[in-house]
């Protein structure tokens, strides 16, 4: 098999390479939240596409943690309800 002899140099490699066009991406405002956001892709800060929610996003998961932790800390007795009696020595 040929190998080559000698070592291609960096820029005769960028230079053969310097035709591959790599086209710069479009981005769009999301309709929902008005973010930057790619094309026909999922919203990444609110979880909407074509104006409906499809995903959900991390702070919504962390909404409904904050209320299932305030329902689970209603539940519980209040040690503040309790009265604290000191016995005599």
């Amino acid at each position: 098999m040929p190998v080559p002899k000698r070592k291609t140099s960096k820029a005769r490699r960028n230079k053969r390479n310097a035709n591959r066009n790599i086209e710069v991406c479009n981005f769009i405002n999301c309709q929902n939240c008005n973010q930057v956001a790619l094309p026909h892709q999922v919203c990444q800060f609110c979880g909407f596409y074509k104006g409906e929610k499809v995903m959900e996003t991390k702070f919504d998961r962390a909404l409904r943690r904050g209320s299932a932790r305030q329902k689970v800390a209603a539940r519980k007795p209040e040690a503040t309800d309790v009265e604290v009696v000191e016995q005599p020595k």
